[in-house]
C-alpha cells in the first residue's frame, strides 16, 4: 500500500500541467486532495476526473491572496480532516528583456511565485505542524541558472528555494519535512505558450548546451514530483541531472559556461522584445486574462 493512501494533499495550480498530473498520480495511490486554481473550468473538471468530492475537492482560491488561501485551507480541514502535505506549485512567468517586460506583469510573477509561495504555506502549515506532514515548493532549474528575457521567473524561483530551505530549518523540530522541486523545460502549458507566442523562445532553448534546452514530458515529472513527496526529499530534480547544477551554480555562472548564450543575445533578445511588443502583453494569454481577473495562472 503507497505511503500516501489516505494523505491529504493541498495542490495550488491544480488545474492543469505538473498539478493536475500530480494530482492524478496521488489520488491513484489513495490520497485525498484539495486542488486550488481560479481557472475553474479544467478545475472542475479534473475533479470530475478524478471521482467527484469523495476523493478530492477544487477550490477557487487567489495565491495572492492569504485569506483566500486561509479560506481554501479551511475547506480542505473541513471536508477531510486536515492537510499532510502541501505542494505550493501556482507559477507564472514573463517575457521580454528588463527593458522591455511590462513592469506591472513582473511584479505579478514576484507576486504569485513568491508571494503565493508565502501564502500557501501560511495558511497550511498549522494543519502541517499538527500533523508532521511535508511541505513541497516548486522552484526550478532556473534557481540555477539564468536565461535572458525571464529575469523575473529566475528571481522568483531563486527566492522560492531560499524560501524552501528557510523553512526547513524552521519547522523541523515540529518533524516537518520541507522540501524545493527544481525542473528544466517541462511541456507544460507555460512552456507551450512561450513557445507559441515567442519564436526566439524555441530559438534560444537550441542555443542552450547540452540537455539544458530540451524539454521533459508532464508525465516524466509528475512520476518524479510523487516518488520525492512520498520519500519527503529535501530536493526533488527532474530530469535527474538538473540536480548537479545546485553543486557547480559557480561554473554555470562564468563567462566561459555563459559563452553560446552571450553569442546569441544580441541577435535573440532584440527579437524577443520585438515580438513582445508586437503582442501587446509580456505574459501568455490565458495568464494576462486570469491577471485582469486578479487570479493566478
Amino acid at each position: 500500500m503507497s505511503t500516501m493512501n489516505g494523505k491529504v494533499v493541498l495542490i495550488t495550480g491544480g488545474a492543469r500541467g505538473i498539478g493536475a498530473e500530480v494530482a492524478r498520480r496521488l489520488r491513484r495511490e489513495g490520497a485525498k486532495l484539495v486542488l486550488t486554481d481560479l481557472d475553474a473550468a479544467p478545475l472542475e473538471a479534473l475533479v470530475a476526473e478524478l471521482g467527484g468530492e469523495e476523493g478530492a475537492i477544487g477550490v477557487l482560491a487567489d495565491v495572492c491572496d492569504l485569506a483566500s488561501m486561509e479560506a481554501a485551507v479551511a475547506q480542505g480541514v473541513e471536508r477531510f480532516g486536515g492537510i499532510d502535505v502541501v505542494v505550493a506549485n501556482a507559477g507564472i512567468a514573463s517575457y521580454g528583456s528588463v527593458l522591455q517586460v511590462d513592469p506591472a506583469t513582473f511584479r505579478r510573477v514576484l507576486d504569485v511565485n513568491v508571494v503565493g509561495v508565502f501564502h500557501t504555506v501560511r495558511a497550511a502549515l498549522p494543519s502541517i505542524i499538527e500533523r508532521r506532514g511535508y511541505v513541497l515548493v516548486v522552484s526550478s532549474l532556473a534557481a540555477y541558472t539564468a536565461s535572458p528575457g525571464l529575469a523575473a521567473y529566475h528571481a522568483s524561483k531563486a527566492g522560492a528555494e531560499y524560501f524552501a530551505n528557510t523553512l526547513r530549518l524552521e519547522v523541523a523540530h515540529h518533524g516537518v519535512d520541507v522540501g524545493s522541486a527544481h525542473m528544466a523545460w517541462i511541456d507544460t502549458p507555460l512552456v507551450q505558450d512561450a513557445k507559441a507566442d515567442l519564436p526566439s523562445f524555441s530559438k534560444m532553448l537550441k542555443v542552450l548546451p547540452g540537455p539544458f534546452g530540451k524539454t521533459t514530458t508532464v508525465e516524466a515529472c509528475g512520476k518524479r514530483f510523487v516518488a520525492g513527496i512520498e520519500k519527503r526529499r529535501n530536493r526533488i530534480n527532474v530530469p535527474g541531472w538538473v540536480g548537479a547544477l545546485r553543486w557547480v551554480r559557480p561554473f554555470v555562472q562564468t563567462p566561459l559556461a555563459e559563452r553560446d548564450v552571450r553569442r546569441a543575445v544580441p541577435v535573440l533578445l532584440p527579437q524577443m522584445d520585438a515580438e513582445v511588443a508586437a503582442l501587446g502583453r509580456s505574459q501568455s494569454a490565458r495568464s494576462e486574462a486570469l491577471a485582469h481577473e486578479g487570479t493566478p495562472a
